[in-house]
C-alpha cells in the first residue's frame, strides 16, 4: 500500500486533492492486477506520473486533432480524433482503444459506455481503471524490473517512443528511493 504521503514525495507537483482522489483506486487495483512487487510500482507511478503531469490531468491539453484521421489509432469517423484524445492516466487514446476498454470493463454500472461517452476517462476510477488496463493488456509488468534498458522499452510501449523519458526516470528514481 502506499500511501499520500508517499504519493506527494514522488509526485511534488501534485495537489493533495488530487492524490487523495486517485490514491484507494491505485492501492485496491495494485493488487488486482499483480503490479504488486518494488519494481512493478515503481515503474508503473513513474509512466503515470508523466503521463498524468504528476496527476494533475486525466485529460489530454492538446485538443485531439492531431489525432483525427489516424487509421493505426481506429479514428476512421470524422471527430475521432477529438473525441477519442488521450484520457485516464495512461492517456488512453483513439477510438480502437476506447473500445477495446470498453469490451474489456466488466464491472461497471449497467449503462457505462466508453465509447459513446469517452468523457467518462476522466473519472478518477476509471483514470485509473483504464491506466491498469492498457497495462494488463500489453502485458506490461514484463518490462517492469530495475533496468534502465526494460525501462526505456516500457516507456516506448506505452508512449511509441521516449518522449517525456527524462522526466519519467526522474520519478521512477524518487519513486524507488521513497518506496524502498
Amino acid at each position: 500500500m502506499i500511501t499520500n504521503d508517499d504519493l506527494k514525495k514522488i509526485y511534488p507537483n501534485s495537489t493533495e486533492s488530487n492524490r487523495l482522489k486517485y490514491l484507494p483506486y491505485l492501492n485496491n487495483f495494485f493488487i488486482y492486477y499483480e503490479v504488486n512487487t518494488f519494481e512493478r510500482i515503481c515503474a508503473f507511478l513513474a509512466q503515470i506520473g508523466h503521463e498524468s503531469g504528476q496527476l494533475l490531468y486525466a485529460e489530454e491539453l492538446a485538443n485531439g486533432s492531431a489525432y483525427e484521421g489516424r487509421k493505426d489509432l481506429g479514428n476512421t469517423e470524422k471527430g475521432d480524433g477529438k473525441k477519442y484524445k488521450g484520457r485516464g492516466l495512461i492517456q488512453v487514446t483513439g477510438r480502437a482503444n476506447y473500445t477495446a476498454f470498453d469490451k474489456w470493463v466488466t464491472n461497471v454500472p449497467m449503462g457505462t459506455d466508453f465509447v459513446e461517452s469517452p468523457e467518462l476517462l476522466k473519472e478518477p476510477q476509471y483514470a485509473v481503471l483504464s491506466a491498469f488496463w492498457y497495462w494488463d493488456v500489453n502485458k506490461l509488468n514484463r518490462f517492469a524490473t530495475l533496468k534502465e534498458d526494460d525501462f526505456k522499452k516500457l516507456t516506448k510501449a506505452i508512449n511509441g517512443g521516449l518522449n517525456g523519458y527524462d522526466d519519467r526516470y526522474k520519478i521512477w528514481q524518487r519513486a524507488k528511493e521513497v518506496l524502498k
